[in-house]
């Protein structure tokens, strides 16, 4: 996602869910500080979930992103999307693979993560 969001100084943060930053942006959002079982956007009025957060990141992303995201969000129901997004979530190192190297470390996003 990194590498979609172009705008300076880039306009996603990320943070560790088990952080002190990531339990406090849960509780904030109204969830419970413990629960790290699903990607979270947290916004300045409102927080989102699973497929609603990926889509909700995807529209605030560089084009084609925007438009992918519209169509599968208008396209099919929220239980569907989630059960998508649970497969992907589930086999995401099958079908992505792992990097040996963390973004975390790369000293061009270091501003990206809040700690």
């Amino acid at each position: 996602m990194l590498a979609w969001d172009r705008e300076e100084p880039g306009r996603f943060r990320f943070a560790a869910l088990q952080s002190d930053a990531g339990r406090a942006l849960l509780r904030r959002s109204g969830r419970s500080p413990d629960d790290i079982s699903s990607i979270v956007l947290v916004e300045r009025h409102a927080s989102h979930t699973k497929s609603a957060a990926v889509l909700r990141i995807a529209a605030g992303l560089q084009a084609p992103l925007p438009l992918v995201s519209a169509a599968l969000d208008f396209t099919f129901p929220q239980f569907f999307k989630d059960a998508v997004y649970d497969q992907i979530a589930d086999n995401r190192y099958s079908l992505f693979g792992r990097t040996s190297a963390c973004r975390l470390s790369d000293p061009r996003f270091e501003e990206r993560f809040v700690s």
